[in-house]
Order: structure tokens, then sequence, then C-alpha cells
């Protein structure tokens, strides 16, 4: 452990059906690393209020507070942040830039066509104006998961063939993309790959609230 890890241990602000917060829960158990878990109900303003946009000024979660009271928000940066010096984060530089690659890809090409397409679905309301994104968001949300499944197709995981926080930050709204309307069927290497990641060490199921 990093000295500047050591202490009462750290502080994750989260919701529970959160994808984004799914990932730090994730890696935290794979690393055996004790926390506190605080969950915020993003659906009622609870990320909004002085107290919490004090701690980050975006008001969103999932946020890490550090055992000195700083903050660190942006679930990938946190991911990385936490992965740092342990075997979920590789030391050949090339390797942890492809990582990177993967991490921005899912920012980028996925996160917004397969975790938000399940957002509207599962949490807004049927009348939601919202579902008129959904036609475009799903056709994007395809193109993504056929470049993922391609890239598995002879590969285990993404990079250096080894589990790293790029498949962590993969997993967390591919596994549930049939709640996205997103079916994978039509991507056998992908959903071979979920069953490797689902088969990790320490592994820990979305809907499973912390200790």
């Amino acid at each position: 452990m990093r000295a500047e890890d050591r202490g009462t241990g750290v502080i994750l602000y989260d919701y529970l059906g959160s994808g984004n917060g799914y990932k730090i829960r994730l890696l935290l158990a794979q690393l055996a690393r004790s926390f506190r878990w605080v969950e915020l109900d993003i659906m009622t303003g609870q990320t909004r209020t002085p107290a919490f946009l004090a701690k980050n000024l975006n008001g969103r979660i999932p946020t890490l507070e550090l055992d000195d009271g700083t903050c660190l928000a942006e679930s990938d940066a946190i991911l990385w942040y936490l992965a740092e010096g342990s075997a979920f984060l590789p030391e050949n530089r090339l390797a942890r830039a492809q990582v990177l690659q993967w991490m921005f890809f899912e920012q980028y090409s996925h996160e917004p066509y397969v975790a938000t397409p399940r957002f509207i679905l599962r949490f807004l309301p049927n009348d939601s104006p919202r579902r008129s994104e959904l036609p475009e968001r799903l056709e994007r949300g395809r193109a993504a998961l056929s470049v993922m499944d391609e890239h598995l197709r002879t590969r285990q995981y993404f990079v250096e063939e080894r589990y790293s926080i790029a498949d962590i930050a993969l997993y967390a709204y591919t596994h549930v993309a049939d709640e996205a309307q997103l079916d994978l069927t039509p991507y056998p290497s992908i959903r071979a790959w979920l069953a490797r990641v689902a088969g990790q060490p320490r592994y820990v199921p979305l809907m499973r609230r912390p200790d």
C-alpha cells in the first residue's frame, strides 16, 4: 500500500446501480482494499447538495475521498489511481498507453451508447422525451460492440493478454448491455470475455452492496 493510502481507508461516494461506480467497487474488491461506501441517490438530487458539490464540483458519482480529504472524480481516473503499482496496470510504457486507449474508447465510443441507453430505459419514465435518442444511440452502441468483439476475437483480454483496468472499464456496462436492449448474441468473443472477467478472483456482482 502506498504511503498516501495508509490510514482509515478511502470513502467511495457511489450509487448502487451505476456501472461507473461498479468499476471502482470491483477493483477495490479485487485489490482486497477496505473502503467506506456512501450511497447517494442520483435520482433525488443527493449529488447536487452543497456538501457534495464541495467534494466534486461536477456533482457526479463515483467520487473517491482519500484519507487527507482530497477527492478524486471520474471513474477511469479513479481506476488508474487505485491500480497504480498493482497487477491491474502494466508497467510497460506501450501497454500502459494501450490501457488508456481502451479506457478512452470506453468513455467516448462505448459509454454514451451503451450506458446512456441503459440509464434512459431503466431510470427514466416511459414518456421521457429522451427515448427519442435510443435508435441512434443503440446503433452506435452496436458499432462499439463490434469493435470490441473483433479485437477480442484473437485475444483473451484487451491489453497484453492479461486482465487489467481496461477490462474493468469496459466490463461494467457491457455485461448489462441487455438492460440497454443491446443483444450480445452476435458477439461471441465479447460473451467469452465476459465469462473470463466474471471468473476473476474476488469478483463481485454489480448489485451487491459493499459490506
